[in-house]
């Protein structure tokens, strides 16, 4: 029997965000007797699911965070040299400079560079480092990966050849199913038509979560049924607990942590928001329209995530206004729910898409 493609997988620090899930997806759905996957993570990774990705079939890597340069490119290139991939997919967006340079010196053949990400404002010292390494992310991959047309020009520019891959997921979990909402919400202690509003992003800056609790302020003035849902973790956990208690929504405000069971919580959810400085597509939010959610979204996202067309893009200068949208919601409709139809979903369905990438890998692995 002839052995499996194995494709180098850099996914720099895993700590339970949204690349990582995606990647995950695709692995769980190509056709592993034909592509395998290896993990090349940095050693400060807090949420690696090596048992899961043994399993399957692969392998984990760890190496040096890329903070300590030097010694990152050194350890990625003896890698690459002595594991012998062909491939390399590279998933950390303007720092795949650097593994993409260790293997081209390795000798490796197909070097793919993904962008996940884009850059937002206030953000400052990152953008600038971002900035420069712009200029040369067009130097070292031979193929170029984005999750969307928006996240593929902001890294490779708008003359550049990229092809998008769709963050695909498994569309049948996410689903609504009116059982399944009556479950999560009694599990999470929601009484009667409490109107929840749903949140799922890691605890970062990117995510705005100081502005997501001035809207939510807001809104609890107007609604005293309104709950406010975070699902995630991160470095600004803490500080964003702090505010909710500062401004006296602590029995408002439920953190729910780091979840397995996200496709389980959008079906408790009435509305998701989404207030983020910057997505390379936020898709949390096509997770979100799956499940037959109104969807209010920052207008620094891409209106590539609005598959339904009923996604309301807000400026996020003003608490106010998105409060007023969601104010203006109407009811929990079963009926609404249960209208998505897949077929809106083509391009998401993981099963469709993860066939595609097994035979992408296997075209660029029989050229090179």
């Amino acid at each position: 029997m002839t052995e499996p493609v194995r494709v180098a997988q850099v996914v720099g620090k895993m700590v339970g965000g949204g690349v990582e899930a995606v990647v995950m997806n695709y692995y769980r759905h190509i056709d592993r007797s034909k592509v395998q996957f290896d993990f090349l993570v940095d050693s400060d990774s807090t949420l690696v699911p090596r048992d899961e990705i043994e399993s399957l079939g692969g392998r984990v890597f760890e190496i040096p965070p890329y903070q300590h340069i030097a010694e990152y490119q050194r350890e990625l290139q003896r890698l690459f040299k002595q594991e012998g991939w062909k491939i390399v997919h590279s998933h950390i967006n303007a720092l795949s400079v650097f593994p993409l340079r260790a293997a081209k010196k390795a000798g490796v053949s197909v070097r793919i560079a993904h962008s996940h990400s884009t850059s937002g404002k206030g953000e400052y010292a990152k953008n600038a480092l971002k900035a420069v390494l712009k200029t040369q992310s067009n130097r070292y991959p031979t193929h170029r990966f984005a999750c969307s047309q928006f996240a593929g020009e902001w890294l490779f520019g708008k003359a550049a050849h990229f092809e998008v891959v769709y963050n695909a997921i498994d569309l049948d979990r996410f689903r609504f199913n009116a059982e399944a909402r009556a479950q999560a919400r009694a599990d999470l202690g929601l009484v009667g038509n409490q109107f929840a509003i749903g949140h799922v992003g890691r605890f970062t800056a990117q995510k705005n979560h100081a502005f997501l609790i001035d809207v939510f302020a807001e809104v609890a003035k107007r609604r005293d049924d309104a709950v406010l849902l975070l699902v995630g973790t991160g470095e600004a956990g803490a500080s964003v607990k702090a505010l909710v208690d500062e401004r006296g929504l602590t029995d408002r405000v439920k953190f729910l942590g780091q979840r397995s069971d996200v496709n389980r919580l959008y079906q408790a959810f009435d509305a998701f928001v989404l207030p983020s400085l910057y997505e390379g597509l936020g898709l949390v939010g096509v997770e979100a329209q799956v499940s037959g959610l109104p969807c209010l979204l920052s207008d620094a996202i891409t209106r590539e995530v609005d598959v339904t067309g009923e996604c309301k893009f807000l400026s996020i200068d003003s608490p106010v206004v998105w409060a007023d949208e969601i104010d203006s919601l109407l009811p929990y409709s079963y009926e609404g729910r249960l209208s998505i139809s897949s077929g809106q979903f083509a391009d998401y369905n993981i099963e469709l898409q993860g066939e595609r990438l097994t035979y992408k890998y296997l075209d660029l692995y029989s050229r090179n």
